[in-house]
């Protein structure tokens, strides 16, 4: 009994490790980056009830019906990385004045690129957040936190979408 005991237990042990293995973002350091990442785009004015908002414009699934997208660099671990802010606006009555007169009101979430040199030059060094309003991570259905790699190797996802941009840079922002 005891044999068939420890074999079910390195079975699960075995399983869980793989799936975690697979898992190849919102694991604690890419979380620990991503809440980091957070308070520095607050302080910098990319986020948070006081940071600066480009034009609204019409967006479409999956970031949302209304957006706001800036551009930039911020300071992060000793050093300047460029960075890509949208946030993503929603709900009744959502329209490119309504977001502009109270975009409290309407934002849904922030999503956000950050290049991070030597993070994964597979896609670019991108570093990939997705955070609801109040800063906390958002989740995918499966419930994994979205910051890292999001959906690395997956059909759909941050990754997924974002090596369909021309130009080979993962950026629909420029073309």
């Amino acid at each position: 009994m005891k044999t068939m005991q420890a074999i079910l237990l390195g079975v699960v042990l075995l399983l869980t490790g793989t799936v975690n293995a697979q898992a190849p973002f919102g694991g604690d350091a890419d979380v620990a980056y991503a809440k980091n990442l957070w308070k520095t785009m607050i302080e910098a004015g990319y986020a948070g009830p006081d940071g600066f908002m480009s034009r609204p414009y019409t967006g479409q699934h999956p970031h949302g019906a209304i957006l706001d997208t800036i551009s930039g660099q911020i300071a992060l671990d000793g050093r300047l990385h460029d960075i890509i802010v949208k946030r993503n606006y929603g709900g009744e009555g959502v329209s490119i004045s309504a977001v502009a007169n109270d975009p409290r009101k309407y934002l849904g979430a922030v999503t956000v690129m950050l290049k991070r040199p030597g993070y994964d030059p597979e896609t670019q060094d991108w570093f990939w957040a997705k955070y609801l309003p109040d800063g906390s991570l958002d989740k995918n259905p499966a419930g994994m936190l979205l910051a890292g790699k999001v959906a690395k190797g997956k059909p759909a996802g941050c990754i997924a979408c974002h090596s369909a941009a021309p130009g080979g840079d993962m950026m629909f922002l420029k073309d």
